[in-house]
């Protein structure tokens, strides 16, 4: 793998870079759609290339409960087997492990788990997830973490640190599939000097990609951006810097001025699942009636497929109709609002105006934001 950063902005930490692995080159900011189990909910592989996606993540633990990562890798590996032929990000399966409560048992060798599919029982090991993430061959795996809650108090989340930075260890003195780079993951909570302390112990480590991870979990928003804002920056400046499962647009635009180069997030497609649109003049809710007569696209500055093509009256009767339709194509249109806004990102960075612009885009989703708290209220 290589990266390169080829432009920085005068007035941030934001910077556009390009990413090169054995299958895809990568312009930087980038985000990555969620293809949980081998699929981008509800698209095809080539529809979300369409909207210049060229690196998406799958999740290692659903691939190892189902089909099995043996399996698919018989079948060539992940991207062979879905018909992707770009680049694929592997998660650890920690974050998915870590979430069922009352499901696993931890300890310093391993996880310990019930499948929330069948009950049966499972290990999760720094090894065995790194074996796991060979046999599926994506072109980056993440290393196996312990992703304390954003609450948790900072006694047992020095206790998770200390266990990730020996998982990472672990990590990278095991087998890796041909080409195939690692990302370490920074945990810490909501500690600021834990989060610093952490990174600093992982930059000496030869990972390819820094992450990091357990934000989002929890703690006010205020919060993750102010640490992102400070931690961000002082990630190591010649890899890929990213920022796992944020977030909303407005989350990505503050990540970006932090320098952060890579984001996932399942919104784009969950939200549209829900009758959500994301949009250059923020969020619409297609089930609004006052959509119902409306001969207008969906965004009039979106040149997608199906704001080229279908009204906003005729999207909403999908919903209403409950289509499934109507969540296919909303997520298609998400997926290339998310693609435009990082072009629109890079081109800011580059003409050294990235503040200004994101400034710009930023207040046109919260001002949809107040005006849907007035709703509720």
């Amino acid at each position: 793998m290589r990266f390169d950063v080829l432009a920085q902005d005068s007035g941030s930490a934001a910077r556009v870079g390009r990413l090169e692995t054995t299958r895809a080159v990568i312009d930087t900011p980038v985000f990555m759609p969620v293809g949980t189990q081998a699929t981008v909910k509800s698209q095809t592989p080539v529809e979300v290339a369409e909207t210049g996606a060229r690196l998406i993540l799958a999740n290692t633990y659903h691939l190892m409960l189902r089909p099995g990562s043996a399996r698919v890798n018989e079948m060539g590996g992940v991207q062979r087997f879905m018909a992707w032929p770009h680049a694929m990000l592997t998660d650890s399966g920690g974050y998915q492990v870590f979430s069922l409560t009352g499901l696993r048992k931890i300890d310093d060798d391993a996880v310990t788990f019930r499948s929330h599919i069948d009950g049966s029982k499972h290990v999760l090991s720094p090894e065995r997830s790194m074996e796991i993430q060979a046999q599926l061959g994506s072109d980056i795996a993440m290393v196996l973490d312990e992703c304390p809650p954003g609450n948790g108090d900072r006694a047992s989340v020095e206790r998770a640190i200390d266990r990730t930075t020996r998982w990472a260890q672990r990590c990278l003195a095991s087998p890796r599939a041909e080409g195939q780079a690692r990302f370490g993951i920074v945990q810490g909570a909501s500690f600021l000097d834990l989060r610093l302390n952490h990174l600093a112990e992982l930059a000496d480590l030869p990972f390819e990609g820094l992450a990091l991870g357990g934000f989002s979990v929890g703690e006010p928003i205020e919060i993750m951006y102010g640490l992102v804002a400070e931690i961000g920056p002082k990630m190591p400046a010649q890899k890929p810097r990213y920022l796992m499962g944020v977030g909303k647009p407005t989350d990505l635009l503050r990540g970006i001025a932090a320098g952060i180069d890579m984001f996932d997030c399942v919104l784009p497609t969950r939200n549209a699942r829900n009758g959500q649109a994301l949009t250059w003049g923020g969020r619409v809710n297609m089930r609004q009636s006052k959509h119902q007569v409306s001969s207008e696209p969906l965004d009039a500055q979106c040149d997608c497929p199906v704001c080229r093509t279908y009204t906003r009256a005729y999207l909403r009767h999908l919903f209403m109709a409950k289509e499934m339709l109507g969540p296919r194509l909303l997520t298609q249109h998400n997926l290339h609002f998310y693609q435009a806004l990082m072009r629109g990102a890079r081109t800011a960075i580059a003409e050294q105006r990235y503040i200004s612009w994101a400034n710009a885009v930023e207040a046109k989703f919260v001002a949809e934001d107040e005006v849907d708290t007035a709703r509720e209220e």
